[in-house]
């Protein structure tokens, strides 16, 4: 008999094991795959050439999780880019994006941008501060009961009121903005210029299956500005070895506390006995029991998949069932022969652009009709696509001289309008994300000697990730903070007793951050310390 089995060794679930087994716990994790890690792995996919599968880059994973786990101790090396972002805008002209740099570089569009770009930056970093306090805190949530039931809640309530009174009006106004406008429409506020705007709002369509210019899109936005690499803020970097080594870190800190990790059978079915998870059964049949059961997979695939429909509440079911999830992502990792010599900046010696996040996207207009196109036809003709050449930076990922990049599309529809399968059409969006790469880098697609392809459906059936959703549902107004999954299951807790979730679908959402994990094992211990499990 265990104290705990995690469903998925994600991120999120050797997260939540560590914590669990930190507090003395017999835990065990069950996994599909032959691997740790879920989304964040490193994979050959090419003879002598390794990368990232899904997730690529780094930068919201917590400080604390990295420092209690001791993931340095176990392996863990994170570098930073030389710039955070480069964006190619035609045959001669480029902005380059990173500490003492993007001022200078702006001021070639715009010195009104160039000036506001301190002002900007102080404004969204006080909404990213209050971010980073709440995203190792359970949300308040709504309770049904007398009012000792909701008194807890209340009290956490109070504490997120009185920090919220903590804020000068102006800046109740911009974290009000943040979580209502679109990005387009706060950024044409501060900006006149396309390419700044540009590079800024990208972010708001990154796993963000909408326009810039969707209501809310500000606040995906602010989701990925959060994080650090190496105690420096709003950094991104890349994990040496790849994401795989993030994981591989997390499983041997798990695994020095005592926690098991099986491998290659998953869970089947969540075992309830009255009214209450008792443990799992896996697909080759075995059965695992347990005081409590935590799962890591996405929350429409745990409730509507893993446990009987006949033990939910009627409208828990409903909005399970109606979780929405698809991202308008598409995932391909290419080997390379050379570096992309690109037309507005030509060269095949490393630079310090081929090291930062390339984006094409020149534009939110650009964006926009990106989205409209996938709307009406299944994927843009024009793709968004960030490229990332992580070897620049990373010796072990391909042999001497040659490359691998990672490359991230936006906007595909998690399903075809027209109702065909992904499969019918995976290659010719993976040509036309190469195409567009080499309309702005005249030789890329000649260097190309293997590729990896990852589309929507993949994603789902590799990973578990609905419709290719890389944060296992979206991040609208509807499922973010005491909403996530619902209202009433913001505490990591669903109605069966005994059944947890510890993933991107609970607070604080997507990203490779480890807070669902940490969150979660906390809500479990407080149930364990008083009797409850």
């Amino acid at each position: 008999m265990r104290d705990a089995i995690i469903i998925g060794a994600g991120h999120n679930g050797l997260v939540c094991a560590f914590y669990l087994a930190r507090a003395g716990l017999k835990v065990t994790v069950i996994e599909q795959r032959q691997v740790v890690g879920g989304a964040a792995v490193t994979e050959e996919f090419h003879p002598g050439f390794r990368n990232s599968v899904a997730s690529y880059t780094v930068s919201l994973l917590n400080p604390k999780v990295i420092r209690d786990m001791d993931l340095a101790g176990h392996g863990l090396r994170v570098v930073e880019r030389p710039l955070s972002n480069f964006l190619p805008l035609n045959d001669r002209r480029y902005l380059k994006v990173g500490a003492g740099r993007t001022a200078a570089e702006v001021a070639k569009f715009s010195q009104r941008d160039a000036a506001r770009l301190d002002a900007y930056a102080s404004h969204l970093d006080a909404a990213a501060d209050l971010l980073r306090e709440l995203v190792l805190q359970t949300p308040p949530n709504r309770v049904q009961g007398n009012w000792l039931a909701a008194l807890p809640e209340l009290v956490k309530a109070g504490k997120l009121g009185n920090r919220m009174r903590g804020l000068s009006l102006a800046s109740q106004r911009e974290l009000l903005d943040l979580f209502t406008k679109s990005a387009g429409d706060y950024l044409d506020g501060w900006f006149e210029s396309a390419p700044i705007k540009a590079a800024f709002g990208f972010d708001s369509v990154v796993g963000n299956y909408a326009s810039p210019y969707a209501p809310g899109s500000a606040y995906v936005l602010l989701h990925h500005v959060f994080g650090e690499v190496n105690g420096k803020k709003g950094a991104w970097g890349h994990a040496i070895g790849g994401m795989g080594a993030i994981t591989q870190a997390m499983a041997k800190a798990a695994q020095a506390l005592g926690v098991e990790i099986r491998l290659g059978d998953g869970v089947r079915e969540v075992l309830l006995e009255k009214g209450r998870a008792r443990g799992v059964v896996t697909g080759k049949g075995e059965r695992f029991d347990a005081r409590v059961v935590v799962s890591n997979l996405n929350p429409r695939l745990l409730y509507t998949k893993l446990v009987d429909p006949g033990a939910l509440p009627g409208d828990f079911l409903r909005r399970m069932q109606g979780w929405r999830c698809g991202s308008g992502t598409f995932r391909m990792n290419v080997a390379l022969s050379e570096l992309p010599s690109f037309r507005c900046l030509p060269g095949t010696e490393a630079q310090e652009h081929h090291g930062s996040g390339i984006v094409i996207a020149p534009s939110l207009q650009y964006m926009e009709r990106a989205w409209i196109d996938a709307r009406l036809h299944g994927w843009s003709r024009e793709l968004i696509v960030e490229m990332l050449i992580p070897s620049t930076l990373d010796s072990t990922l391909a042999p001497p001289g040659q490359h691998v990049a990672s490359l991230f599309c936006q906007h595909v529809a998690p399903e075809l309008p027209d109702g065909s399968s992904w499969d019918a059409h995976r290659e010719q969006v993976a040509d036309l994300m190469i195409d567009t790469v080499d309309r702005w880098a005249p030789n890329f697609r000649r260097s190309v000697l293997g590729r990896q392809i990852m589309s929507p459906l993949d994603l789902e059936r590799t990973f578990g990730l609905v419709g290719g959703d890389i944060f296992h549902g979206a991040l609208g107004l509807d499922q973010l903070f005491a909403a996530r999954p619902m209202l009433g299951h913001a505490d990591y807790r669903g109605p069966i007793a005994g059944l947890y979730t510890c993933g991107a679908g609970t607070h604080p959402g997507g990203g490779v951050t480890g807070a669902p994990g940490h969150n979660a094992a906390h809500e479990v211990l407080r149930d364990v310390a008083r009797r409850r499990v």
